[in-house]
């Protein structure tokens, strides 16, 4: 386990011990504490190990055993994609190279995108760069190719004041971009680029700021978002993930907007198809 993925678990235990309450681990209330959540020696007699080795754990100067790992995360509560993210950081599981730099999209990947083309759908890659995206995904989300390389990023987009009006619940979808690339982070550790993204969106937003600092984390599945378009009007669209799962570059990821048949919301999609292809020449993106 790398110093970084050591210090990142450590703040990750922390921050979700400062979440919990005695009574919610089944342990007496007691006096008013100073601080937030539970003591280091409550987790770790909860987990039947020394507060000593807890305690230098969380301040990553011990690398932890899988059976530890597992009595620590169910202590803390930790669901699906937390528990994965704490055994991840630890290297509990092996891991396939990762290869650094600008990606290109799948070819398979660009095809489908040409398939889709009554669905909005992009393909992400490393800390959520758009690798590529197709006509009506640019009409919705925004036009990526005004964007420079570097700038084309799935989470600075999130922050921008266009995503501000344009998610109805920006909060929780910027909430969630935060926890997913927090899980990134795991992925990729030291990644430079994913540094400069983290620092750069520290320093122009406070939200940004602080949930990254709360050490949540989600991957990237399925969901609904409603959005508040120009054009189509309100839209309720659910999203789905498909993996592209290859030796050469596995991270890259396609995602795809969905209306539910017979509501306006694909009647909204059907207008905003017709209002792209007339009106404006979509995106063909091929590295972020």
């Amino acid at each position: 386990m790398t110093r970084n993925a050591s210090t990142e678990l450590g703040e990750f235990l922390r921050a979700r011990r400062a979440e919990l309450t005695p009574r919610s681990v089944g342990l007496p209330g007691g006096t008013v504490r100073r601080v937030p959540g539970l003591r280091r020696e409550e987790v770790a007699t909860l987990a039947a190990i020394s507060t000593d080795y807890y305690t230098r754990l969380e301040q990553g100067r011990v690398q932890a055993s899988e059976p530890v790992l597992d009595a620590i995360t169910r202590v803390l509560d930790l669901d699906e994609d937390q528990r994965a993210y704490v055994f991840e950081l630890a290297g509990k599981e092996p891991a396939r190279p990762r290869p650094q730099g600008m990606q290109k999209v799948h070819p398979h990947l660009r095809r489908l995108l040409d398939d889709l083309a009554s669905l909005p759908a992009m393909v992400l890659g490393r800390q959520m760069d758009v690798l590529a995206w197709n006509p009506l995904a640019a009409a919705l989300v925004g036009d990526f190719a005004q964007l420079p390389a570097e700038e084309r990023n799935y989470a600075r987009m999130v922050f921008s004041p266009a995503m501000r009006e344009l998610y109805a619940d920006w909060e929780t979808t910027a909430r969630t971009t935060v926890a997913q690339l927090r899980m990134e982070a795991a992925h990729n550790a030291g990644s430079p680029r994913l540094t400069t993204l983290v620092n750069d969106l520290s320093e122009q937003d406070p939200d940004f700021r602080r949930w990254w600092s709360a050490h949540h984390v989600a991957a990237r599945t399925t969901g609904t978002k409603t959005l508040n378009h120009p054009i189509a009007g309100t839209l309720v669209l659910e999203w789905d993930t498909l993996t592209a799962d290859t030796d050469t570059d596995p991270d890259q990821q396609l995602i795809i907007w969905t209306a539910t048949p017979d509501t306006p919301t694909e009647e909204g999609l059907r207008f905003l198809a017709s209002w792209a292809a007339g009106g404006r020449e979509g995106g063909r993106g091929t590295s972020g």
